[in-house]
């Protein structure tokens, strides 16, 4: 069987049939309980995301109806196969006994890990066929079809911060394999969706002048440096200028090579998206 979290939640049977929980709530108790499978989630931490920081005096109770139902739709919807035990009770909470192959999350952080090292040893085709497949989970926002509560918000906030990691890979092999020309719609879509992300800006850029489209090029640089002081009061950074300043020589430069981020770029992205929030 199959738990699917990236998109909205369901449940897809070994034979193909696809259930959505109808409660909220017991919907909200699975995916905690599948962020970490094989584990003790504690009953408080359940409470806590299911009511916040206000329960009502019968949440131990509610939340014991929550596993009941939540068991109870294995069994009566004929999800799991016979004789699989799938939620168990483990003081001080509960577990849900699933493999991380069954689970799309765990999928999907696997397949990212994988792709950044297929490509750290220089594979950008291995790599490329593997974030894509990692890219191709997403049906939408994580958890769509319910309100999540401050736990799984913190987690959907994670793999909102992944599938970004996984387009820069994706977009890093592509620059690697020459294939300039066709990043760059990608690119200008990825920058409509994530118009403070730096990098993204700087790899449009350098596609742009590597297909030969320099003019372009430098409006997209005073597109971004414009955004950046307009929304933060910040200059762009370093590799953003030494782009346009590439661009501007007569001289031939050598041919890039495209990574993710280094970590100082994380920590840069980490702060821009600080300031933006404040």
């Amino acid at each position: 069987m199959r738990f699917n979290l990236i998109g909205p939640f369901e449940i897809v049977t070994d034979d193909g049939r696809t259930h959505r929980p109808g409660t909220p709530k017991v919907c909200q108790t699975l995916a905690l309980l599948l962020t970490r499978p094989g584990e003790i989630v504690t009953a408080d931490a359940l409470i806590q995301e299911l009511w916040g920081e206000k329960p009502p005096r019968s949440a131990v109770t509610t939340l014991q109806t929550y596993i009941y139902h939540a068991r109870r739709m294995f069994t009566n919807e004929s999800l799991a196969p016979a004789g699989r035990t799938l939620i168990v009770t483990r003081p001080p909470g509960y577990s849900i006994q699933a493999d991380d192959s069954e689970i799309d999350i765990r999928i999907f952080e696997r397949l990212v890990s994988q792709a950044r090292l297929e490509l750290a040893e220089g594979d950008a085709p291995t790599a490329l066929r593997t974030v894509r497949e990692a890219l191709d989970l997403w049906r939408g926002p994580a958890l769509s079809n319910f309100p999540a509560g401050d736990l799984l918000s913190g987690h959907v906030v994670h793999l909102e911060e992944l599938r970004i990691r996984a387009f820069e890979i994706r977009i890093a092999c592509e620059e690697q394999l020459g294939w300039h020309r066709e990043s760059i719609p990608e690119l200008r879509k990825l920058i409509n969706d994530y118009p403070l992300n730096e990098w993204f800006h700087s790899q449009l850029i350098g596609a742009l002048g590597a297909a030969g489209r320099r003019a372009e090029a430098l409006q997209a640089y005073q597109n971004v440096r414009r955004l950046l002081a307009d929304e933060l009061g910040l200059e762009p950074s370093l590799e953003l200028k030494q782009l346009q300043a590439r661009l501007l020589s007569p001289v031939p430069q050598p041919a890039r090579s495209v990574r993710p981020p280094s970590p100082q770029g994380e920590v840069r992205r980490e702060r821009v998206t600080a300031r933006a929030a404040s």
